[in-house]
């Protein structure tokens, strides 16, 4: 039996139907931004909440308000969790066995110069660190890192913050994007193409700006060159990558080619003047091994070309190996192994009707279970050959892999929360009816459409939580302006990752890893405006190639 959608259930009236549709999204920010709640609790909370009012207020069947949201659990967990899970696994075995400090060592040790420093370690590597794990981790390693060299802390947790943007719609191996097209039933191609000629713009100029941000205009003229490298490089492979390979791999190669430029950069180029900050020591190149974590000064001696390929060989693999997944005969070969089977009581059970759809039209629900096929199996496999290159043994991986899925219990369950929280709303036609009273915007929309996505990273931490919250709603709103919804998507993501560097859970990581607990407010006021800079760059951007650029919009 069949359920139409019924878009104006509050007095006829699309306004206050939108009021009540929203309701659940406003509890999660006010649990989340005012209650502080941890991010599971807020996540469960409010899928009761959603469930509560889809059926009290929008009428949809309780036993197909359930259905849509375990469905959208289970979708969130697969592919989108095991992806996590594989990445932040990956990360881990190189922590445990010692090659990331070989990896931190070999950044480290190349200029004196704090601004350069600052591009490799804050820009170029907290990328590396966003694409392959992402979760904080470019942040708190970042951070600490820069703090062991010797930078004032407040400028180590507000330069990572800063630097964390550009590379954040691509975040672990790309989940944002994939999380998107996966709970809107788009092409996640063309998500990251869109995001993929908008982000760029902000990968080139954010060398520049942290360099000025450090050490002023006239700080900026010593090491242009440096800054140049490190965006210019960065941003043509994050355009390149994104637009004709995918999500998953524009922050591991663009960051890795930014890396390499800067580095060979430095082999015939330096600084006039060596930056430090005020009241800071001359120190010598062998002072500042010293000053990072006891125990890697002292190895830095024997750090020789074979150990530091050795150390970034796992993640050499883990690009081979995604790149090999993307090839069209081995997707086809892996595809086997594929199971997919509709959701009980939901595929093809609910109808969307005017003015939504031009006639009714049942909406989906299958679930594809990839064991070969998902890129989480990818990672997985890149982790496993990990164990020899680390020489880590069998029960040492596995160990790890424990301690992994453990540790990340609460975001698995968040995540999974949240991707349910989305479908219940897709299902029960609350994202229509919310889609409807943005509509009223009209010709501005493409403009607020970024300010949609900022607002869900700040209050939520993460782009990926962002896009699953209102992917939907951009892609119908779109819809209802007979825009592309891939531009709105887009820029839900693009605005979104300019709201990270002042969400509170990335404020608490970078006050964590940089010994600043208690000056969360002095962080605060350190981002906030380079923050909104970003969000209206976007926003313009947007607006025209919404209006003046159109032929930049994949179709």
């Amino acid at each position: 039996m069949h359920w139409s959608q019924y878009y104006t259930p509050v007095a006829h009236s699309v306004g206050w139907s939108a009021l009540l549709a929203v309701v659940p999204i406003l509890y999660f920010f006010w649990a989340l931004a005012i209650k502080r709640m941890k991010g599971h609790t807020a996540a469960v909370t409010t899928v009761i909440l959603a469930i509560i009012d889809s059926v009290v207020i929008f009428r949809f069947p309780l036993g197909k308000s359930i259905s849509s949201t375990i469905y959208g659990m289970f979708t969130g967990l697969w592919p989108i969790g095991w992806i996590v899970v594989a990445a932040v696994f990956l990360y881990k075995i190189t922590e445990k066995t010692g090659y990331f400090d070989i990896i931190r060592q070999s950044i480290s040790s190349l200029t004196e110069d704090r601004r350069i420093q600052a591009l490799l370690i804050a820009f170029s590597f907290g990328a590396f660190l966003e694409g392959a794990a992402g979760f904080g981790a470019p942040v708190a390693i970042a951070g600490a890192m820069l703090v062991g060299l010797g930078f004032e802390p407040i400028y180590a947790a507000g330069i990572c913050l800063i630097a964390d943007t550009a590379p954040v719609a691509f975040g672990a191996i790309g989940i944002p994007i994939t999380a998107m097209a996966t709970s809107t039933h788009s092409n996640a191609m063309f998500i990251s193409q869109m995001v993929g000629r908008q982000l760029p713009v902000m990968s080139l100029i954010l060398p520049f700006w942290l360099v000025v941000v450090m050490s002023g205009w006239k700080g900026l003229r010593d090491v242009f060159p440096a800054a140049l490298t490190a965006g210019l490089s960065f941003a043509v492979t994050q355009y390149l990558i994104s637009n004709f390979v995918g999500p998953e791999l524009p922050d591991i190669l663009a960051s890795l080619v930014s890396l390499i430029a800067v580095v060979i950069l430095l082999r015939f180029w330096q600084p006039k003047h060596i930056f430090r900050f005020p009241g800071e020591q001359e120190s010598s190149r062998s002072q500042m091994a010293a000053s990072l974590e006891p125990g890697l000064a002292g190895n830095k001696p024997n750090l020789t070309g074979g150990k530091v390929f050795r150390a970034w060989s796992p993640f050499l693999v883990l690009t081979v190996v995604i790149i090999i997944w993307t090839l069209d005969p081995v997707k086809k070969l892996l595809a086997h192994a594929t199971i997919t089977f509709n959701w009980p009581d939901l595929d093809k059970a609910i109808l969307k009707v005017a003015p939504i759809a031009a006639k009714p039209t049942a909406l989906t629900a299958s679930f594809k279970f990839d064991i070969l096929g998902a890129t989480g199996t990818a990672i997985l496999i890149a982790a496993f050959i990990t164990m020899f290159i680390c020489r880590q043994s069998f029960r040492g991986w596995l160990a790890t892999l424990g301690r992994t899925l453990y540790e990340l219990r609460y975001p698995m369950l968040t995540i999974a929360c949240v991707v349910g929280f989305g479908q219940l709303m897709n299902y029960s036609g609350m994202s229509a009816t919310m889609a409807m009273a943005l509509a009223a915007t009209g010709v501005l929309f493409p403009f607020f459409a970024p300010l949609l996505g900022w607002i869900g990273v700040f209050l939520t931490g993460s782009d990926t939580s962002s896009n699953l919250l209102f992917g939907s709603l951009q892609q119908l709103t779109a819809q209802q302006l007979h825009l592309s919804p891939y531009l709105t998507m887009g820029a839900n993501s693009s605005g979104g990752v300019m709201g990270k560097m002042i969400s509170p859970q990335s404020i608490a990581v970078g006050t964590s890893a940089t010994g600043l607990v208690g000056q969360e407010g002095n962080l605060y006021r350190f981002t906030i405006k380079h923050s909104l800079w970003f969000l209206l760059i976007v926003c313009i951007i947007t607006t025209l190639q919404a209006y003046v650029f159109p032929g930049m919009i994949p179709s």
